[in-house]
């Protein structure tokens, strides 16, 4: 297990200015950013490739008052999107961490764009749960391996060193926590050290550790965990070892539409669109509109664990924007039919059952009326052959929350001092989506990834100057 060794004189035979463990999203900002501060920089990674949580994520970071926005024509402010996040997530988030996450956010995609060439673009053609104004941004295939690739590409292109295979194991730091070293071991079992003035920690959350999950995460403790396995939670060890305090642990993002078995990952403008979610008996069982996060849980109380995402082509064309969607068609996951009794056959439903919950569907559609879960249909159109349909499970994605950290991305006491030169950025620190399931907005993983991680690198470079 990851520990911290205690040691007032330890010496080092090299010493960086900042090192960041981790090379997801969230490390790979940092060190670009620490970069800029003039600070050098080593990037230690445990994979033979940057992956992480963002490969396996959509690549979609939500952003306020941004120029592809305005191009668009799409009216927001960080005000709005702020209000958006402490209302998803029931007023629990640190507003100060809010207010700077998203006061952040178009001017880091923004410098991302303009200084290292990251293409990105808004979603214009629908709207994700909880969100007042569409700003959700990707790069062009709306995929996570598309946007970790260009952030390592830029990485490499600024001379930062980047160590893969390095898994860190240990840190080293004296009695008032102040971080001297670490030890991380490579693939053929040696063991080395390092020195830092400033250190960062960029290595998620605790998604593959079981036993947190069963500890915090109760509802999900059994689910299909569709996050990388490296996110053992060795950040929140190491700071709760130094001093560190936690906060919001039960924190996370769920997702209601993992195709199965395929594991493919099923955009929710399924559901957002006008389509909607039936269990093995061919009947709803939740307001799905929700959102995605919450959905998770919904459907893992389904029978055998797996319910049955229903839309239709005009949905579908909209969907296959995103590369995951493209892939699950390919595989064949997803199933068409041009009548409802042949979608029934086709998934194995009961087609009396189907053919009722697809009438209930389309009467709320007509007439208006929310239906009994609480969900409205208004201002989206009725399904129209051919339809589709996908098998779906619900899996945990990433946890959302981790150590408390301020708006300088430092790494917080539990009397609110800060530890002396350590950062959390991304799954390692407390996200802004509050404490439960249905605090999670789309997006807020990636949102906090790139921000904080922007900001603790230029903090942490900043301080190697002073």
């Amino acid at each position: 297990m990851s520990q911290v060794i205690r040691s007032a004189h330890k010496q080092f035979d090299l010493t960086v200015d900042v090192v960041i463990v981790g090379a997801g999203a969230a490390g790979l900002v940092a060190a670009l950013s620490a970069h800029e501060a003039g600070a050098e920089v080593l990037l230690l990674e445990r994979d033979p490739l940057p992956r992480g949580s963002t490969a396996l994520s959509a690549g979609l970071i939500p952003a306020a008052g941004t120029r592809w926005q305005k191009a668009a024509g799409i009216v927001d402010s960080s005000a709005q999107f702020a209000g958006d996040i402490m209302e998803k997530a029931h007023g629990e988030p640190d507003a100060a961490i809010v207010e700077h996450v998203v006061g952040q956010s178009a001017a880091t995609l923004e410098w991302l764009c303009d200084r290292y060439g990251l293409s990105f673009s808004v979603i214009e053609d629908f709207s994700y749960p909880g969100h007042s104004a569409r700003r959700m941004h990707g790069l062009a295939s709306r995929s996570g391996e598309e946007l970790v690739d260009a952030l390592r590409q830029a990485v490499e292109e600024a001379d930062i060193p980047l160590l893969c295979e390095a898994q860190v194991t240990a840190l080293h730091a004296t009695e008032d926590g102040c971080v001297t070293g670490l030890i991380y071991s490579r693939p053929d079992g040696s063991v080395e050290e390092v020195g830092c003035r400033q250190l960062i920690l960029a290595c998620n959350g605790y998604g593959g550790n079981r036993q947190l999950v069963a500890e915090h995460i109760p509802s999900l403790s059994d689910a299909t965990y569709f996050g990388h396995t490296g996110n053992q939670g060795d950040a929140l060890v190491w700071g709760e070892a130094l001093g560190a305090a936690p906060r919001h642990l039960n924190g996370h993002q769920g997702h209601g539409s993992v195709a199965h078995p395929t594991g493919i990952l099923i955009s929710w403008a399924t559901i957002t669109e006008g389509g909607f979610q039936v269990n093995a008996r061919g009947e709803r069982f939740s307001n799905e509109a929700k959102g995605y996060s919450e959905q998770a849980a919904e459907v893992l109380r389904q029978p055998d664990g797996l319910a049955w995402t229903v839309f239709d082509a005009r949905i579908a064309a909209i969907t296959r924007q995103f590369e995951d969607f493209r892939k699950a068609e390919a595989m064949g996951a997803i199933l068409s039919a041009e009548t409802i009794e042949e979608l029934a056959d086709k998934a194995g439903l009961p087609v009396d059952a189907l053919l009722l919950t697809f009438e209930q569907v389309r009467a709320c559609k007509a007439g208006g009326t929310v239906d009994p879960f609480g969900r409205s249909f208004n201002g989206v159109a009725p399904l129209q052959s051919p339809y589709s349909i996908v098998r779906v499970t619900g899996a945990l994605f990433h946890t959302q929350g981790g150590l408390a950290i301020d708006s300088s991305a430092r790494v917080l006491r539990e009397d609110g001092s800060a530890l002396p030169n350590l950062f959390a950025a991304g799954g390692a620190a407390c996200g802004v989506s509050g404490n439960q399931a249905s605090g999670y907005l789309s997006g807020n993983g990636l949102l906090t990834a790139v921000t904080l991680g922007r900001t603790a690198g230029t903090k942490a470079g900043l301080n190697c100057r002073s």
